[in-house]
């Protein structure tokens, strides 16, 4: 049995599924090593849900993601039968240059390389599993799929900042991200509400990091994400849309340097920062500190913000999407969010938004509302299987 292997490194935890490669993908194998480098602990289950492994190692044992990616890589060949024929990568930053996924090299990572400034938190831990197998594997194939391709599609006048227009032709442009998310919510709208998906639609992102894309007939037109990470809505740690003139303050009055601020706007603002509590939406409900609030108050506010400014450049709306971890999981702040596009039509239906359905609109809203779970690790293997065997 051919098997394509999906690889999702983040800072400190390494997701990793494996799908069996025929006419059509089937995950066989989910999994996830956290506490990398701190308290390493992997868990896998097969494809239906059944724990094939439940481990914690020392931390000597597992100290950084090569380490990890060894560890999985024994396990899956003493455990897990079938042919690897290759391996796909979620790469946070494309640049300019890259609209769809693309065969590994040791150009290309290279060339990746020079977008670590725009995406500090992701692309080192998304380059280090694959140069550790290109060391050691340099045979298999290795396919990344870009956060960014998906919103290459853009009228280049959104994707301007206003300085001068040179700076535009060296790089410096609206990227957004999240686009493997976004990429497969728009597949499944089309299957599910033809004539939704091929309409005005804006699909909510939220994890710990969050973002906003419009979509028009199944397309990305505009997002809250830019240049780097950091742009759109407040994430778990990082701030979101600031005036420029902050950043300028802390550098000249209050003499910070380059590392010390994109620490604070990466690791230390956002929910965490607002909330002086956790970057944990969940932590953040289960309180009733007034930073707790603060923080929630302030995230569902600047959704509101953004999904008015968004339903502007679409000139109208059909239908809002909830996905990723909170917008998947909890129906609580699903609830607060749709009040803020009451104005725009939307009406929940409580019994539906509890249990979580796909359409949790009621009958008289005006718009559709759904809740869509997000599967960017299927998305990367469809990826990854047509180029591979094209």
């Amino acid at each position: 049995m051919d098997t394509i292997l999906v690889v999702n490194a983040g800072s400190s935890s390494l997701k990793f599924e494996v799908f069996a490669a025929a006419k059509q993908l089937t995950r066989l194998v989910k999994g996830k090593m956290e506490g990398i480098g701190t308290a390493p602990h992997l868990t896998i289950k097969g494809a239906g849900g059944d724990r094939l492994a439940d481990e914690s190692y020392p931390c000597e044992t597992v100290p950084d993601l090569p380490a990890a990616m060894r560890l999985v890589g024994q396990w899956l060949r003493e455990r897990h039968d079938g042919r690897l024929i290759a391996i796909g990568h979620r790469v946070v930053h494309g640049g300019p240059d890259h609209m769809h996924p693309v065969r590994i090299d040791e150009a290309l990572v290279r060339e990746l390389e020079r977008y670590t400034p725009l995406a500090p938190l992701h692309q080192p831990n998304n380059l280090a599993p694959i140069r550790a197998i290109l060391e050691h594997q340099p045979q298999l194939a290795q396919v990344a799929c870009f956060d960014t391709a998906f919103h290459r599609g853009h009228d280049p006048m959104a994707d301007h900042y206003a300085i001068p227009a040179h700076y535009f032709a060296e790089g410096v442009r609206r990227y957004g991200f999240h686009g493997l998310s976004y990429e497969y919510v728009a597949g499944r709208l089309a299957a599910i509400a033809p004539e939704v998906g091929m309409g005005r639609v804006i699909v909510a992102h939220l994890g710990s990091g969050a973002s906003l894309c419009a979509l028009h007939q199944g397309k990305s037109v505009e997002s809250t994400l830019g240049f780097t990470a950091l742009d759109g809505l407040p994430m778990g740690t990082r701030c979101g849309q600031i005036d420029p003139g902050v950043l300028l303050y802390l550098l000249q009055q209050r003499g910070m340097t380059p590392d010390e601020l994109q620490d604070l706007l990466y690791k230390e603002s956002g929910l965490k920062g607002l909330s002086g509590i956790s970057n944990d939406v969940r932590d953040l409900l289960a309180s009733d500190a007034p930073g707790a609030v603060l923080a929630l108050d302030h995230f569902i506010h600047r959704i509101g913000f953004n999904t008015g400014a968004l339903a502007a450049v679409l000139g109208g709306l059909d239908a809002f999407v909830f996905t990723a971890g909170v917008g998947e999981n909890s129906p609580v702040m699903r609830e607060r969010i749709a009040k803020k596009l009451v104005w725009l039509g939307a009406k929940l239906d409580a019994g539906r938004n509890a249990a979580g359905e796909l359409l949790i609109s009621s009958e008289d809203s005006r718009i559709a509302v759904y809740c869509v779970p997000t599967d960017e690790e299927l998305m990367i293997a469809r990826h990854t299987f047509a180029l591979v065997t094209a």
